[in-house]
């Protein structure tokens, strides 16, 4: 069996590593290619192109990228017309994904949506779209599937793999020891993203907010991880720059569960990290900044109240979200500290996210192998 799976970012390459993972215990002899990052090439895909190709946020920014980008997509599909998989599978990206399913399907070969846009906060058109682009959408939330069901659209709720992957109950002193950090002193996770774009617009607010916590509790120490060089040099550029390098900061490589898991509250950029933190049971204040443009086109046309994931899935605010003009170092801090002088908040927001955590644990990757199967008739 042959399989086509582009991924778009860091957490679509581990999204897709765990599908290939499931697929190939169905199916030894599976032969995977496409857009792959390290998990995906672990799990044994032949990378046709990095995953950070389309590692590109909002609007703006995805403007800047669209030649690059339509030529890469253009390149796939003629790969694909000429050596047809037996399925295509695009992992998120929709805005290059969709486009790239939507000429194989016409070519003839079944396509796969894995992870559903955001239909149901915004550009609820792209239903129309999808219809006609892919044969089949797995979801990751549980009110997704609803949506896709009633435009008539083929969906299944796989659940998150992360909330397989995660234990239900975190043990921070054991995250610690793992870091190699001590156990008694309030730990702050800053985590400002895996993109470079979001790493550099987020970085001096980041700092700022972990001065601001220390300037006010000298005992809390913090701990960043970072996905790439590029983001962790371009993080170690600016607290070089800060005038705040003497904060007690410990910087890993790959290590955000860990960090997350070794916390006692978390400071984060809007995304997979947001999802992650609420697995780990941990309080967090969730920001994000984007091109003056792309955060007014969105805010003009976005019907949902909340951006993060734990806001999401509780379906009311849970969490702090400090968004663009809001993401001031101050107000960030300020939001930090509540939550580690407010234990019974704490407390309280840790059983919301058991509930979710156990409705979002079902099995995804096996769950989404078994439906794929079923698809081309392999099961």
């Amino acid at each position: 069996m042959r399989i086509g799976i582009v991924a778009g970012e860091a957490s679509g390459d581990f999204l897709a590593a765990g599908l290939i993972a499931a697929l190939r215990k169905r199916v030894p002899g599976l032969h995977a290619e496409g857009v792959a990052g390290p998990h995906m090439k672990a799990a044994g895909c032949e990378v046709l192109c990095p995953v950070e190709k389309l590692a590109v946020m909002g609007l703006v920014e995805v403007l800047a990228h669209y030649r690059e980008l339509h030529a890469l997509r253009r390149r796939l599909i003629r790969h694909f017309i000429e050596n047809p998989p037996d399925v295509f599978i695009g992992v998120d990206a929709p805005d290059f994904n969709l486009g790239l399913e939507r000429a194989l399907r016409r070519a003839g070969t079944r396509t796969v949506h894995y992870v559903s846009p955001t239909v149901w906060a915004w550009r609820r058109y792209r239903l129309r779209r999808m219809a006609g682009s892919v044969d089949l959408v797995l979801t990751l939330y549980p009110f997704e599937e609803a949506v896709y069901r009633e435009a008539r659209v083929p969906a299944v709720c796989v659940g998150h793999p992360l909330a397989d992957r995660i234990p239900e109950q975190p043990d921070r002193d054991a995250a610690r020891a793992r870091l190699g950090l001590e156990g008694g002193q309030p730990l702050v996770a800053l985590l400002p993203g895996s993109r470079v774009t979001e790493v550099a617009r987020l970085a001096d607010a980041f700092l700022g907010a972990a001065a601001f916590i220390a300037g006010r509790r000298p005992e809390v120490s913090f701990a960043a991880s970072f996905i790439s060089d590029r983001t962790e040099s371009l993080f170690r550029e600016r607290l070089a720059r800060s005038g705040v390098a003497g904060l007690p900061l410990h910087i890993f490589r790959g290590r955000s569960h860990d960090v997350l898991e070794a916390s006692d509250a978390a400071l984060l950029a809007s995304g997979t990290a947001a999802l992650e933190a609420m697995l780990f049971k941990r309080p967090m204040v969730v920001a994000y900044r984007m091109h003056w443009l792309t955060f007014r086109v969105l805010k003009a046309l976005v019907s949902v109240r909340h951006a993060a994931m734990p806001n999401l899935l509780a379906g009311r605010t849970v969490v702090p979200e400090l968004l663009q003009d809001d993401c001031t170092p101050e107000r960030l801090g300020a939001a930090v500290l509540r939550w580690l002088e407010e234990p019974a908040a704490v407390e309280e927001l840790s059983k919301t996210f058991s509930d979710i955590h156990g409705d979002l644990r079902r099995g995804a990757s096996d769950r989404a192998a078994d439906a794929i199967l079923g698809l081309t008739g392999a099961a």
